[in-house]
């Protein structure tokens, strides 16, 4: 199977007005299924500080690894991309097809099919491509619904973090100039007017850590301590759904939902951080992003590592790794369980078997970003995501509400907790608050 071939800025420019032109529809994407936004909703977020017009994006993996990739991802209503991994070893062999969606989703790939310069590249590129995107006025992109975040990801120890190339990456993301400017040059004659465009040049300073399976927990801590100092990234660390402990694992995806031919083997626990390695850590790593005045958080989760039972990949692959509806559930338990320890002490992000029926759910409990991978790699790829928005609309509607925030003070009825919280509560309010309060009831 060949190899992934960046194509010419220019020539992605030119693909991206021409074929909106003549044919309705952006890299094979119809603009009858573009999401952008709609009148009177506000679905704008918060991440670390910097507003985002949605809680949704892709997760780290196919969908956010070349430059037209970004375009369609933003296309189908992402405002948060959490980039490719980005590793030191770039040159790795990767079994074709490396990932299997005949049922839930399983996989045997890395991190980027391409060189690590390669990869700062194709983000620069695709950051540029939306930004022009949005300054032609092609596109009737709604109020609220402009602001895109992008989040890097590497992996996946201390030492391949530290290595220069991997350095430079990170380098690079925080201040893209040089590379922009190259683009810049390359924007066709046609289209100069996009030239003069104030591009983003921090791309930028945040980062989601993914860490292998079997990463001791004293090098993820390291890791992330290392980033907070030496480059000043507001992180999130992606933790493993072995957290829940062997029993709970096997009893959720084997007892409860029946994936009976589904086995985690023994190693993928005893190799992993246990949950109280994890609280330890999490605690002293947020102790330090407050000292230092940057942002800190988790994911849940990383796929599961298990026994590769199918004849799909080939039988040189002793595992592969689950993905897609099983690890929903996994994850929704670990968010559980973190929010019964540390409350909303620290930002939660989500990736974990989202798709239209429990998208709208994951918005209500707060989290942010919700990404998604297993879904949009099904039969409509990246169109796939405005049925989420247009549950989530049908949700706020019959709350009554036009904004995230209210929407979650209200899906699980816990507005007027939140009102007596800060003093606000019945037979607390008067004046002009009355109907500031009862707006949020």
């Amino acid at each position: 199977m060949a190899e992934l071939i960046p194509h010419p800025f220019g020539a992605l420019v030119t693909r991206m007005f021409t074929e909106l032109e003549t044919e309705k529809s952006i890299f094979d994407y119809p603009q009858k299924k573009f999401f952008i936004g709609q009148s009177g909703r506000d679905y704008s977020v918060k991440f670390h500080g910097k507003n985002s017009s949605s809680p949704l994006g892709p997760a780290s993996g196919p969908q956010t690894q070349m430059a037209q990739n970004l375009v369609l991802s933003w296309l189908g209503g992402s405002r948060i991309m959490e980039l490719k991994t980005v590793q030191i070893l770039d040159e790795l062999e990767i079994p074709r097809p490396c990932i299997d969606m005949q049922t839930v989703g399983y996989n045997v790939e890395w991190s980027q099919e391409l060189r690590v310069e390669q990869s700062l590249h194709e983000y620069v590129k695709g950051a540029m491509l939306i930004e022009i995107l949005r300054a032609s006025g092609k596109l009737d992109l709604a109020e609220n619904f402009g602001d895109v975040l992008y989040d890097m990801s590497v992996g996946y120890d201390l030492k391949g973090i530290q290595s220069d190339k991997v350095r430079r990456f990170i380098e690079g993301m925080l201040d893209a100039s040089e590379v922009v400017e190259h683009y810049r040059k390359q924007i066709p004659e046609q289209y100069r007017q996009f030239r003069n465009l104030d591009f983003q040049t921090k791309l930028s300073d945040t980062l989601t850590l993914s860490t292998f399976h079997g990463c001791p927990p004293e090098e993820i801590e390291k890791i992330i301590d290392y980033l907070f100092r030496e480059h000043g990234l507001n992180c999130i660390i992606k933790l493993n759904p072995t957290l829940l402990g062997k029993d709970q694992v096997r009893h959720l995806l084997n007892g409860i939902m029946g994936y009976a031919d589904v086995h985690v083997p023994d190693e993928a626990f005893e190799n992993d951080a246990t949950w109280e390695q994890a609280q330890g850590f999490v605690e002293r790593l947020g102790l330090t992003a407050k000292t230092l005045g940057l942002g800190f958080g988790v994911k849940f989760n990383n796929t599961l590592i298990v026994e590769n039972h199918r004849n799909f990949f080939p039988d040189t692959e002793k595992v592969m790794y689950l993905s897609g509806t099983p690890l929903h559930v996994l994850g929704i338990n670990l968010v559980k369980q973190f929010r019964e320890i540390f409350g909303d002490q620290f930002p939660i992000s989500f990736s974990a078997g989202i798709d239209k029926t429990n998208f709208a759910d994951t918005v209500a409990l707060g989290l942010t970003p919700i990404t998604v991978c297993s879904d949009l790699l099904k039969v409509g790829g990246y169109s796939r995501s405005s049925a989420y928005y247009k549950e989530l609309n049908s949700r706020m509607d019959n709350l009554g509400v036009s904004d995230i925030e209210s929407y979650i003070l209200k899906a699980y009825g816990n507005a007027e907790q939140a009102l007596e919280n800060i003093g606000l509560g019945v037979g607390n309010v008067s004046g002009p608050d009355v109907p500031l309060a009862d707006a949020c009831r």
